[in-house]
């Protein structure tokens, strides 16, 4: 089999979202201001949890913060480069940079998934085991699922990469999309790419439906116990839990949709593509501060925080 070595085609030609100029000047001002949002939601969050003794000790916090650092550095795969090409009639990006974008794609994308199957761990343990929870979670075992959520997304990852190195391309160069990614990037190789279909729906497919379905069993636990046990603070698990399952759905259903079904492309593929690199992280920090009370006093805390310092330096 043909390696990178043979291939001929040094760059790729990215269709992006539209043809037209004046639709690209007005998505490039509304994807600025997700962009400055994500960065800004995510940012909060990680400074809050940082600053907060409280909120870091918490497993639940440890989590969300990590999790924000992935939301944050997710969008920064993909969303820079998409919004200098809206500037410019022809997009383009060359192999390697392609290649760098499916592997921390994959990266971060999987790793978000290990994060958000631990974090429904640490819910069902708060929730059905309560008087072991600080015991269960403790410091050492928030930082070893940590560690293998980020290993995994390396390994997953890498095997993304290796999948693509293995094809020849020589031929057509034009993805559809406004960023590089397996499905999209297989269908361009010269050759005959069941077998390497099968392998990444064998991959990525079965590793977003699996984790959806043990997420989906683990949350049904946690209701059901909830529904059958009377607690105090009942109610604020529930809100914990559906903005989990919010956060889950919204991430899962796109990369479900996208990398289980081989051999066929359809024109909402792109959707699919902003929910999960654009949409699911602008709205990450909103889902979990919205109706979070712990976040709220820490927020007000580092505000009163600045507000004393500001006052300091002045004074």
């Amino acid at each position: 089999m043909k390696t990178k070595n043979d291939s001929k085609v040094t760059e790729f030609v990215l269709l992006g979202l539209s043809s037209s100029w004046e639709l690209q000047l007005f998505l490039f001002l509304i994807f600025l201001l997700f962009y400055m949002a994500i960065i800004l939601g995510n940012l909060l969050i990680v400074v809050t949890v940082r600053a907060d003794v409280h909120l870091l000790q918490s497993p639940m916090y440890y989590f969300l913060g990590h999790l924000s650092i992935i939301d944050l550095c997710l969008s920064c795969v993909t969303m820079p480069k998409m919004l200098w090409d809206f500037l410019l009639q022809g997009k383009t990006i060359s192999f390697s940079g392609c290649l760098a974008q499916i592997y921390f794609l994959h990266f971060l994308g999987a790793s978000e998934m290990f994060l958000l199957t631990v974090m429904a761990y640490d819910r069902y343990v708060a929730i059905c085991n309560p008087l072991h929870y600080l015991t269960v979670m403790n410091c050492q075992l928030c930082l070893q699922l940590v560690f293998a959520c980020w290993s995994g997304g390396v390994i997953h990852s890498i095997t993304q990469v290796v999948l693509v190195l293995q094809l020849p391309f020589c031929g057509p160069n034009e993805l559809d999309n406004f960023y590089c990614d397996v499905p999209q990037v297989i269908k361009l190789a010269c050759m005959d790419t069941y077998v390497v279909e099968v392998l990444m729906v064998s991959n990525s497919g079965l590793l977003s439906l699996i984790c959806f379905l043990v997420l989906l069993f683990s949350y049904v636990i946690i209701l059901t116990t909830l529904r059958t046990r009377f607690r105090q603070g009942q109610s604020k698990a529930l809100s914990t839990c559906a903005s989990h399952l919010t956060v889950v759905s919204l991430i899962f259903v796109p990369c479900i949709f996208i990398y289980l079904r081989p051999f066929c492309s359809f024109s909402v593929d792109k959707v699919f593509s902003v929910f999960y690199t654009v949409i699911t992280p602008m709205l990450n920090p909103l889902i979990y501060t919205l109706r979070n009370a712990d976040m709220h006093i820490a927020m007000k805390k580092l505000r009163k925080k600045h507000v004393a310092f500001c006052c300091f330096i002045r004074g």
